[in-house]
């Protein structure tokens, strides 16, 4: 049980980080800010985090809450991709509309530099593992391609999501990610198409 409300106040000081960071910025919210929207004590956040910029890593978190909530709407018997491209929009709108392109920019820059584990290459996230049922499904469906790992078609499908949320933070979000995403990334997944 003490595990759970572990995780709980883990998850109370990241969504309270990021929502202020969303609303006044990195730079202007302070460890006291999210102190007081989180409700926690100074002992907590520093037994979880070692200051702000250790939050700047989380936001692969922020991601998989919202794959665990797609994840409850899906009906595995619809198509593979069009799971896959509907995965990609939901997330890609919540970015537009709720993280700002700087703090993605210093995510992005943060696991570049990064020492040991890297969050967004950690295949035990939630991101990874539904993935991969999606997929699996798809092949046993014969919707998506077997001439490929479930493996290699999960990698091509993040390495695709990343590199649209890398160019989209390079060119200082002057076109709608969402729009771009939604044009190009069924295009993208046609050539995992099945003969099924």
């Amino acid at each position: 049980m003490p595990r759970k409300n572990n995780r709980n106040t883990r998850g109370r000081i990241i969504a309270a980080a990021w929502k202020l960071f969303y609303e006044n910025g990195y730079e202007e919210t302070t460890v006291e800010d999210i102190l007081f929207e989180s409700g926690t004590s100074r002992g907590s956040f520093y037994h979880y985090f070692n200051g702000k910029d250790a939050l700047l890593g989380t936001l692969a978190s922020v991601f998989d809450e919202k794959y665990e909530e797609l994840s409850e709407q899906l009906d595995l018997r619809e198509d593979a991709i069009e799971i896959l491209r509907r995965l990609n929009h939901e997330l890609f709108a919540m970015i537009e509309d709720s993280i700002s392109r700087d703090l993605l920019a210093r995510l992005l820059s943060t696991q570049l530099f990064a020492q040991g584990e890297k969050q967004l290459l950690d295949r035990g996230r939630v991101y990874f593992r539904l993935l991969r049922k999606i997929i699996l499904e798809g092949q046993k469906k014969g919707e998506l391609r077997t001439d490929f790992t479930a493996n290699d078609i999960m990698k091509a499908y993040a390495l695709w999501e990343r590199a649209l949320l890398y160019d989209w933070c390079l060119c200082g979000g002057e076109y709608s990610l969402v729009g771009y995403s939604d044009r190009m990334t069924p295009l993208f997944l046609q050539s995992y198409r099945g003969n099924g």
